[in-house]
């Protein structure tokens, strides 16, 4: 089971990845959820629902996707053991055809390695939708800006602080 610790206005948070302080700086109420990542795992949302001890349905990984002509980015925000449908995503972003970004575009776009993608704090952000079952939870974990750290928040305050709109995008 993972280590949780509660953070809101004020705490260690500041000290800790960019996502953490993204969230402490808005003044977003969070709870870490750390747990040991395994190197040889590559299904690092299993990992983190299984570790957490939490259904892979309020687990959310964070994907950059590309408009097809490579004009546009934007981040899709999905449950880990759902496939991000393409043509969703591009119709929730008003491009004709989406693809995934390349894996060394979505790390230098956002400051963080792939399976540690946190939708918060990224170095250059880029327009957002979160899958809209995210609102039938009370809570739902994303990335905390490293593989092994999660963070738990409400997903109103995840559309909100992301300026996010919500789609269906589950394949």
């Amino acid at each position: 089971m993972g280590k949780k610790s509660k953070h809101g206005n004020g705490s260690a948070a500041s000290e800790g990845t960019p996502a953490l302080r993204f969230l402490h700086d808005r003044g977003v109420a969070f709870q870490e959820a750390a747990y040991e990542h395994d190197d040889d795992v590559t299904d690092y949302g299993a990992e983190a629902a299984q570790a957490l001890g939490v259904s892979a349905e309020r687990v959310f990984k964070t994907l950059l996707v590309a408009e097809a002509d490579g004009k546009a980015l934007g981040v899709v925000v999905l449950p880990v053991d759902h496939r991000v449908a393409m043509k969703a995503a591009a119709a929730a972003f008003g491009w004709k055809k989406a693809v995934l970004a390349d894996p060394a575009v979505a790390q230098r776009r956002t400051g963080y390695v792939i399976g540690g993608i946190s939708p918060f704090g990224q170095k250059l952000p880029s327009p957002t939708v979160i899958d809209e079952s995210a609102m039938h939870h009370a809570t739902v974990y994303v990335s905390g800006g490293r593989r092994g750290l999660d963070v738990e928040v409400t997903p109103q305050d995840l559309v909100s602080v992301l300026n996010a709109k919500t789609a269906a995008l589950s394949a």
